[in-house]
């Protein structure tokens, strides 16, 4: 007997799919114009690395988003029509499915909803000269209004997202060229102040990846809505790809300009640098970031929507969605979901095996989807273990040499997972398939 996200999955067939340009790219490039990915980017990297150093550091970032933790599972979703949620079934087994990626899925985007709200309320009541404080009366009403306003928008479905993300996305793209023409002049003078190279490329990697971990395993959910293989390649290479370079490597070299121009900016983080120009340009530039918001917390209420739906198919999608993002509210006003990089890093630790152990089911399946297999696939939940561990190294009570040398632990930890699932499953610890219903 198959559990009911199984029995009742129904693929998504070819006539409700769309071009790569109304849904991939617009979504995922959302995501990375989203000030959360490029406002700590300069941090502890612009410090030690030169700008091409950093730079040939994001673009092999998004090219191994794209190469290792999109395309099986966008590919995947293309050729079944299932959402990840089915697909997972295959490397982590019928009742394994359940926890991971399942529910792990639906509890991760809750923690960037959390986020998102966290950021949206911040902009809000800056622009508005009130104080953004977490905690306090004005942003806890902000963050409540935000956060339930954009669950009821995602729960309407991805091509409500997607026709969102796809005018507001040249909101923030028009702000950041704004920025880095102001500061352009300054940025041929920046000098890294702790030269470290090699520090500045693997970290970027890890911020870059980690950031992206989850949202490449929603591939397939994207995948699902692809007409082949094409719109497959072309929404990862410009929604992924591109968008990386765009809106990272932009704002990393404005915060390096405005270091060198501005005096009066402080620390390393992209909202510093608009604060730093002051006057109604930043005021208008905060009131536009927030609502450049809106496509990323869409986007991640759309896949906690899905995870939670299809996991726990006897409560309503509406119910669940607004469950999650009650428990992401709690998180934003409170400030707990202040703190990005550790947010990540544990992102990237529990789905970059998860995103390796599909990779080595699909190809040890002859590039396939292998159907569900029969309770718990312990070659996944071992791959995933092992990597798991191995991406929190830096979390560990080391050494800070062992948790700079030991990035970028989101790739490692993808590399673990691909490596001990195909050992696992060599060793017999595959269960057999179960036949989906026609």
């Amino acid at each position: 007997m198959l559990p009911d996200y199984l029995s009742k999955a129904v693929p998504n067939p070819v006539t409700n799919r769309a071009p790569w340009y109304k849904n991939t790219a617009p979504s995922y490039a959302g995501v990375f114009l989203w000030i959360a990915f490029y406002n700590s980017i300069a941090a502890g990297t612009i410090t030690r690395g030169t700008l091409t150093v950093c730079l040939l550091a994001l673009a092999a970032a998004g090219l191994l988003s794209y190469a290792l933790y999109y395309y099986v599972p966008a590919i995947l979703g293309m050729k079944t029509g299932y959402p990840l949620y089915v697909i997972g079934s295959s490397t982590f087994g019928t009742r394994g499915g359940y926890a991971m990626p399942g529910l792990l899925m639906g509890l991760l985007q809750v923690g960037w909803l959390a986020v998102g709200t966290f950021f949206a309320t911040k902009f809000v009541l800056t622009a508005l000269g009130i104080e953004a404080k977490a905690g306090t009366m004005p942003f806890i009403v902000t963050g409540v209004i935000w956060g339930y306003l954009m669950a009821w928008i995602g729960v309407m479905g991805i091509q409500y997202v997607a026709r969102i993300a796809t005018f507001l996305n040249f909101i923030p793209l028009l702000m950041i060229l704004v920025v880095f023409v102001k500061v352009s002049p300054g940025i041929s003078g920046h000098v890294p102040s702790e030269p470290n190279s090699f520090v500045a490329f693997t970290m970027l990697l890890q911020i870059v990846i980690g950031f992206f971990a989850t949202a490449g395993a929603a591939g397939t959910d994207f995948g699902s809505n692809a007409r082949n293989t094409s719109d497959v390649k072309w929404g990862g290479l410009v929604g992924i790809v591109a968008a990386i370079m765009i809106a990272g490597g932009l704002p990393l070299v404005s915060v390096a300009g405005a270091r060198v121009l501005m005096p009066n900016v402080q620390g390393y983080n992209y909202d510093a640098v608009v604060s730093g120009i002051g006057g109604p340009l930043a005021t208008a530039m905060f009131f536009l970031f927030t609502l450049a918001s809106i496509p990323p917390a869409c986007f991640s209420s759309f896949i906690a929507g899905n995870s939670f739906s299809t996991m726990l198919p006897g409560v309503s999608r509406m119910g669940s969605t607004m469950a999650g993002m009650t428990v992401a509210i709690i998180l934003a006003v409170s400030g707990v979901a202040e703190n990005l990089v550790g947010f990540f890093t544990i992102v990237g630790a529990s789905f970059g095996p998860i995103c390796g152990a599909m990779a080595a089911d699909y190809f040890l399946s002859g590039k396939k989807w292998a159907g569900p297999r029969e309770g718990i696939n312990w070659a996944g939940y071992g791959a995933w273990a092992v990597g798991f561990l191995v991406g929190i190294i830096p979390f560990l009570p080391v050494s800070k040499e062992v948790q700079e040398y030991s990035q970028p632990a989101v790739l490692y930890s993808f590399i673990t997972g691909f490596v001990v699932y195909a050992l696992l499953a060599k060793a017999g610890l595959q269960p057999k398939t179960v036949a989906m219903p026609r």
